[in-house]
């Protein structure tokens, strides 16, 4: 690149804040997959529309390609920058833009923290929904770019379902305000649902407007330990007839060791193969009744071994951090992750089809496995033993990622739930999506991103 390039980029916009220091190029040039060596050209964080949209033009008239970055959470490569590209950090714009009353939404900047918002919206006796364990590092615009659901949607859907209004900047520079907050609005292609999801590759969020909601009614939080894999969807099915379920999730043995190790305090006495940590409305003693009267049941039927009923918030919250603390417990252990969903009615025979399919493959590695299985998402990690290389390592897991892409086409499910496609998954994408379609979505990025700076080699290739 020409050596002057960041030197017309400083003075064009002289007030960003530019940073090329070793340690800041490491820090912002990675998310949480750790497999590339991050090797950004600069770090830009700028402080407003105008500067992103200056940021553009000039990586255009450079050709120089653009990562966005928000809280660098991401588990896909979407966020890694390691070919000399130029992260744009919106890391400092994460301001609460407004609040409007009657509208029941809240307008922010990007870079903004999910638990900062959730913060604001109790402030108004409302809430903001969407809701995952790296609710305190992730940032709204990410969440934005990869459709983050998280432990809530059984109950509220992704975060598609709660965007307003964006104001995006497109790969031209140009700042697009899309939707306005309208709830109602026929006039063409909902352009603002095409960039939910599309991972920072057709343009750059720089204002969100978030629907707020009321909260939720009174809850309860049940820990369940159920005798085998068939009894996870039993139990789903029975507590769903009977129940109004805000979460339904669900870990095995081998991640509850793990989270026990890392400090989470064991509720259910024996060891179980799999558990579910569930909560639903129960606002008088008689919604309390019919949960205990549904645990009943699937003991009864075999289905439930045993459970334990929260009896104070703390308690709560101490149950929640059995599931909520998985990632972080297995962190140490560098795993290879795989998010992959399928219809909540395909769940059954995919589960023993790809609990097979892993057993065999991975004889020799210890594979966690949890997940959203009220809403069809299952995460699997596999953990690196530490004898061996993390490029032999790498590869074992891809080869057996192939064949899980290859099973999740014939169920008709996605390589990624929640996560992106990144680059970590972009081999697999033609699982997910027929040629056709991926056509179609090079098309549009071009639309959008007519000189391809925006996040390239994100998504496919």
């Amino acid at each position: 690149m020409n050596p002057q390039a960041l030197a017309d980029l400083s003075s064009r916009l002289p007030e960003l804040r530019l940073l090329t220091e070793p340690g800041d190029l490491e820090h912002y040039g990675r998310d949480w997959t750790r497999r590339w060596t991050p090797a950004p050209l600069a770090i830009a964080l700028p402080a407003s529309i105008e500067e992103v949209q200056g940021i553009v033009r000039w990586a255009n008239q450079h050709h120089v390609a653009i990562v966005p970055s928000g809280g660098r959470t991401g588990l896909s490569g979407g966020a890694v920058a390691a070919n000399g590209e130029l992260v744009l950090s919106l890391a400092r714009m994460n301001r609460v833009l407004g609040f409007d009353v009657v509208d029941r939404t809240l307008t922010v900047q990007p870079g903004i923290s999910l638990e900062a918002v959730h913060t604001v919206a109790r402030e108004h006796d409302l809430i903001y929904p969407v809701d995952f364990a790296a609710r305190g590092s992730c940032s709204i615009g990410g969440n934005i770019a990869t459709n983050a659901g998280g432990i809530r949607v059984i109950r509220y859907g992704n975060t598609r379902e709660w965007i307003a209004g964006l104001k995006v900047v497109a790969g031209n520079g140009e700042l697009l305000d899309l939707n306005r907050g309208l709830i109602k609005n026929s006039s063409g292609y909902d352009l603002r649902q095409l960039m939910i999801g599309s991972e920072g590759t057709l343009g750059i969020v720089v204002e969100a407007t978030l629907r707020l909601t009321d909260p939720p009614p009174a809850s309860q939080v049940m820990l369940l330990a159920l005798p085998d894999m068939d009894a996870l969807m039993q139990v789903f099915a029975l507590f769903r007839a009977r129940l109004s379920l805000q979460a339904f999730e669900f870990f095995t043995d081998v991640a509850l060791k793990h989270v026990l190790a890392h400090g989470a305090q064991r509720a259910i006495d024996g060891d179980y193969p799999y558990y579910v940590v569930t909560e639903f409305d129960a606002t008088d003693e008689r919604a309390q009744e019919e949960a205990l009267s549904v645990f009943e049941q699937g003991v009864e039927q075999g289905c439930i071994a045993d459970g334990v009923m929260a009896q104070s918030d703390a308690q709560a919250a101490a149950l929640w951090r059995l599931r909520e603390g998985i990632t972080e417990s297995l962190a140490a252990h560098k795993p290879y992750k795989n998010d992959i969903s399928v219809r909540i009615g395909a769940v059954p025979g995919f589960l023993q089809e790809i609990q097979a399919l892993l057993t065999r493959e991975y004889p020799q590695m210890e594979v966690v496995w949890f997940g959203h299985i009220g809403d069809g998402n299952l995460h699997i990690n596999v953990l690196k033993p530490a004898s061996l290389a993390d490029a032999e390592f790498i590869a074992q897991c891809e080869h057996v990622t192939k064949l899980l892409a290859e099973t999740l086409q014939r169920h008709g499910g996605s390589i990624s739930a929640e996560h992106g496609i990144g680059l970590v998954k972009r081999a697999y994408l033609e699982s997910t999506r027929s040629a056709a379609e991926i056509a179609l979505m090079r098309g549009v990025k071009v639309v959008f991103d007519p000189n391809g700076i925006l996040n390239p080699g994100k998504l496919f290739a």
